[in-house]
């Protein structure tokens, strides 16, 4: 059994995907200008490694249906707070396609009790790591 993250946020409320990326840009916006190349939020659980979020967009817009994308960018300010807070140890598993990388699973709950799962690539070569993808759970 995985351990859950309780976070302390809420995830976004609407349908709207237009509405619900002018507010996660938002919340990215303020995430952006603490740095100054590259975004990232450092996680509690890497030992303050930092996990870069530009591949985040790059998997969302890739979605083709945007139902799955409005549902997915919910959970953003619940998925950075996990990332930065969370100290349980994810699912992990190798990358099938590429041996150089690691897939970290993290589960989380928000305030509102909707499960939801944080998956962050790690690429072992450089140690880098990127979060993919933010998604509630079925």
């Amino acid at each position: 059994m995985t351990q859950v993250y309780q976070t302390q946020c809420n995830k976004f409320t609407g349908t709207d995907f237009k509405e619900l990326h002018q507010k996660t840009l938002d919340v990215y916006k303020r995430i952006r200008r603490r740095s100054k190349r590259r975004t990232y939020v450092r996680s509690a659980y890497f030992k303050k490694d930092k996990i870069f979020l530009e591949l985040f967009w790059q998997h969302l817009f890739d979605k083709k249906i945007w139902r799955d994308r409005a549902r997915r960018i919910k959970y953003f300010p619940a998925g950075i707070d996990l990332i930065q807070n969370s100290r349980f140890e994810p699912k992990s598993k190798e990358n099938p396609n590429k041996a150089g990388e690691i897939f970290h699973r993290f589960t989380g709950i928000t305030k509102e009790k909707d499960i939801f799962h944080v998956q962050i690539k790690e690429n072992k070569k450089n140690n880098q790591k990127f979060l993919i993808s933010i998604f509630p759970d079925k």
